[in-house]
């Protein structure tokens, strides 16, 4: 299995989230409540998920090796 690299899975989230911020709630459907409620959550997790990645690709800081 071949891993995705943490840029594209990045840019893939960037993209859902900018979908979901385009869509226009349907307030006359039925459940519409419920499908803007998960698409918050939804946003809320890929957001979450691109603070991890971004944060899994940045180099340990403070840590000094001394070969002394």
């Amino acid at each position: 299995m071949s891993m995705i690299p943490a840029a594209a899975v990045v840019r893939e989230l960037l993209e859902l989230i900018a979908a979901l911020d385009r869509r226009v709630p349907q307030a006359q459907r039925a459940g519409e409540a419920s499908i803007a409620c998960d698409a918050a959550a939804l946003k809320g997790r890929a957001l979450q998920r691109i603070e991890d990645l971004e944060r899994e690709r940045q180099p340990l800081r403070g840590v000094i090796a001394d070969d002394d």
